[in-house]
């Protein structure tokens, strides 16, 4: 199957999950995050790496959507940490609802996630869940990374580039192994495969980062400057403190501690300075290289050429993306 196809078993089987326990108030909330759709990015990897090896994909439906149940759990309460009032164009959940709601909702998705991932599996249920686990894991530290840096302003490149292969790349990785796990690919493929999902998350984590500025936010999905506005350390901010002048600093500083600036002005003037430094310019230099890197990657994976067009194919769409 290619890309096209497999999403839409993904959105058929989301649409098709039951959600007839009590009390529903619990549930409203999960319902309507899976339903907002998305790019079902992760299920979609999982699928075409098992498609490698196997020609029914669907078998792993259960698995893929367990992973994609487990990402929207991580957006809710980002969202909440973030108070971020948009997301996929409607309405964040501790908005819709409250903050109670959303983090009492979000853990009941990460338990749902279990039990999808864990669904039908016998022999290869030690090797996903520890998996899948380590993987939890790692964003949870990749997350704590993110806001620990919103506190520093001497956060290095290389600090960066670590947080967000936990906080981003990691999944991407776990869902490509897992499918090759669940397709019992060779060891050493299911690495590679690993490999390329953490080179390409990184290029995916630099140009959201991207599209966090320069993004169209009626595209977007969100809205734009949030990591602006929460002083995130992203790569353009660090590099932008690194090359920036006296003056320009200086300014960068002063938005910085500034705790109730004015949100238009601090994104504008911030993304000016990273225009003046070059910085815009630079992440899409690097957004390139991690790419170049994932496809290079991928090439070596010892299977057929045409087995693996359709995950190549898929590679190139993720990176042409605007939201």
């Amino acid at each position: 199957m290619n890309s096209q196809e497999i999403l839409q078993q993904v959105n058929d089987f989301i649409a098709r999950m039951p959600y007839n326990r009590e009390p529903q108030a619990l549930y409203e909330p999960v319902k309507y995050v899976l339903s907002l759709g998305g790019k079902r990015i992760r299920p979609v990897l999982m699928m075409l790496a098992y498609n490698i090896w196997r020609d029914c994909p669907q078998d792993i439906l259960p698995q893929a959507v367990g992973l994609e149940t487990y990402h929207n759990y991580t957006l809710l309460h980002d969202d909440l940490m973030d108070r971020a009032e948009v997301r996929r164009g409607q309405p964040t959940v501790h908005r819709r609802w409250n903050d109670n709601q959303a983090i009492l909702s979000g853990d009941t998705m990460l338990v749902m996630a279990y039990q999808l991932m864990a669904e039908g599996l016998t022999d290869k249920l030690n090797p996903v869940i520890s998996l899948f686990t380590e993987t939890a894991l790692e964003i949870g530290e990749g997350q704590q990374y993110d806001i620990d840096f919103e506190l520093r302003n001497d956060v290095s490149e290389e600090e960066y580039i670590e947080m967000i292969r936990l906080k981003t790349s990691v999944l991407l990785a776990c869902a490509l192994k897992i499918g090759a796990l669940l397709a019992d690919a060779p060891a050493e493929d299911a690495e590679q495969l690993y490999c390329f999902g953490e080179q390409l998350g990184l290029a995916f984590q630099l140009q959201d980062d991207y599209l966090d500025v320069y993004g169209d936010p009626a595209v977007f999905g969100k809205a734009i400057g949030g990591d602006i506005l929460c002083n995130k350390k992203t790569y353009m901010l660090i590099n932008a403190m690194r090359l920036a002048d006296a003056r320009q600093l200086a300014e960068l500083n002063r938005w910085l501690a500034d705790e109730q600036p004015d949100a238009q002005q601090k994104i504008a003037a911030v993304t000016r300075i990273y225009n003046e430094t070059g910085t815009d310019r630079l992440a899409i230099d690097k957004i390139n290289h991690y790419f170049d890197e994932a496809l290079e990657t991928l090439s070596g994976l010892n299977v057929a050429s045409e087995r693996k067009q359709h995950l190549l194919d898929y590679a190139h769409k993720m990176m042409k993306r605007k939201k």
